[in-house]
Formats: structure tokens, C-alpha cells, sequence
């Protein structure tokens, strides 16, 4: 079981995130909804930003466009999470390479797909 925040997450179902977050939580993860308005998904208190968070991070799992990754990078720095899942659309080569740079695994992955298949 790890601990994921998930980074966009939002409470509408036809979203990649919420469908991340329901098989995170299917499979036993504990998980922390992250989004601009910090709302609650699928019973899940949500946050606001990552710093919000006290609990150490496994993963950390993007569904926000490349254009918000340097203002989240430093909450990602701060948390130093295992690894970091940039899913398609997220990816932003500056933000990988930094965060690779500090010791934190990038993956460039479908959440959905690594759970699917048993590689998350």
C-alpha cells in the first residue's frame, strides 16, 4: 500500500484523475486528492497543495497541464515523494530532469495502464 497524491484530481467521474483515484483506492492505497479548489473526491478530504500534506508521499501522480508544473515543482521538491507519474499530457521535460536530479524516480506512464496491468 503506498500513499499517492494525486495532482488535479477532481470529483467528476468521467476524469482520468477520479478514475485513477477509484482504482488507487480499489487496490488499497491510501490516497490525497490535490486540486486548485482543495474539494473532497470519492469521500477523500482534499488539499489545496501538496505542502498541505503531512503524511510522507510513495507517489505523487500529475493530471495538470505542462503550464502548472513550475508552480507545483517546488511543493514536489519539498515532499519528496519515490517517484513522480507524469501522465500523458503532463510531461515537462525542465520539471523531469529537475526532479530526477534530486534522487525522485520520473515515470512518463498512464496511472490507469500501470494499474491495469500490475506495474504500478
Amino acid at each position: 500500500m503506498e500513499n499517492v497524491a494525486i495532482v488535479g484530481a477532481s470529483s467528476k467521474e468521467e476524469r482520468y484523475s477520479w478514475k485513477a483515484q477509484k482504482m488507487l483506492m480499489e487496490r488499497g492505497h491510501r490516497v490525497f486528492p490535490v486540486s486548485s479548489l482543495g474539494k473532497n473526491v470519492l469521500g477523500v478530504v482534499g488539499f489545496r497543495s501538496l505542502l498541505e500534506i503531512t503524511e510522507p508521499l510513495d507517489t505523487v501522480t500529475l493530471y495538470v497541464g505542462p503550464a502548472r508544473l513550475p508552480e507545483i515543482l517546488p511543493a514536489l521538491l519539498a515532499q519528496k515523494p519515490r517517484r513522480v507519474i507524469f501522465n500523458p499530457g503532463t510531461e515537462h521535460p525542465q520539471a523531469m530532469a529537475v526532479l530526477g536530479g534530486q534522487g525522485i524516480r520520473v515515470e512518463a506512464a498512464c496511472t490507469l495502464v500501470l494499474l491495469a496491468t500490475g506495474q504500478f
